[in-house]
């Protein structure tokens, strides 16, 4: 499915000019925070339609909520529309409802997007360099702090190769419960991605903890706790890098 887009004007291009001034921002420095490139920046501020998945990003480096269009009816959800994405899961809808399944679809094609450029960057880059070396990248500011230094190329194409693999499992309306710390982690972060366009849209009417899905799936927060705490994990605990694409879960 083609992804969605917010239609560029030159006033809207202005308006991120000029908050990008107040704030102090070189081109470059916003560009990184948004997660996009100079030449992409470039264009939305020539008045060019951003991809619906980049307004997170770019709403980001402004400090804004929303981006100030007029008209956000326009890329509204529509359900029926979705039913036929490739990683449509009748598994997810089923057990968690309707937003459970367009957060993964949604999620997984901004998540899958941001792997790919993250890949393409890497590629032109020494063998062994890392994501946080990268000029800008978007999975950075997302993974795991502690095991910064280890998102390197071959990562990545692993990571990219089970969210493939995930989003089969979608399509084919099995169960999708995760069996490896790679798997959670992805999961979490495909319900992160998604919120930005599901809590702007207002058909979905999306309620406080429409996120739960992904703990429901797990049957705990622990990915939470170990990865995005303060916590320094050893090797023996199962959260640790070495251990992300063991299969430790639900293997009975």
């Amino acid at each position: 499915m083609a992804q969605k887009s917010i239609g560029g004007s030159m006033e809207l291009a202005s308006k991120i000019k000029a908050r990008r001034n107040e704030l102090g921002l070189t081109i470059e420095e916003a560009a990184r925070k948004a997660g996009v490139g100079i030449k992409t920046w470039c264009r939305y501020e020539a008045g060019e339609s951003i991809r619906q998945d980049k307004g997170k990003g770019v709403c980001r480096a402004l400090n804004w909520k929303l981006l100030p269009v007029e008209d956000e009816e326009n890329d509204s959800f529509k359900l029926e529309d979705y039913r036929t994405h490739e990683a449509w899961s009748s598994y997810l809808e089923k057990n968690f409802g309707k937003i459970a399944a367009i957060s993964f679809a949604v999620g997984s094609d901004i998540l899958l997007d941001y792997i790919k450029e993250d890949l393409e960057a890497l590629s032109s880059n020494p063998k062994g360099t890392h994501i946080g070396e990268l000029d800008a990248s978007w999975l950075a500011s997302i993974l795991p702090p502690q095991f910064l230094m280890e998102y390197n190329y071959e990562f990545l194409y692993s990571m990219r190769d089970r969210l493939i693999h995930l989003r089969a499992i979608a399509r084919g309306g099995a169960d999708m419960r995760a069996h490896s710390p790679m798997e959670e982690i992805i999961y979490l972060l495909i319900a992160d991605e998604s919120e930005f366009l599901i809590e702007s849209d207002p058909q979905l009417k999306a309620k406080d903890g429409w996120k739960d899905w992904v703990f429901d799936l797990f049957d705990d927060d622990d990915v939470i706790i170990n990865l995005y705490s303060d916590h320094c994990l050893t090797q023996a605990n199962v959260y640790h890098f070495s251990h992300w694409m063991e299969e430790i879960f639900y293997t009975k």
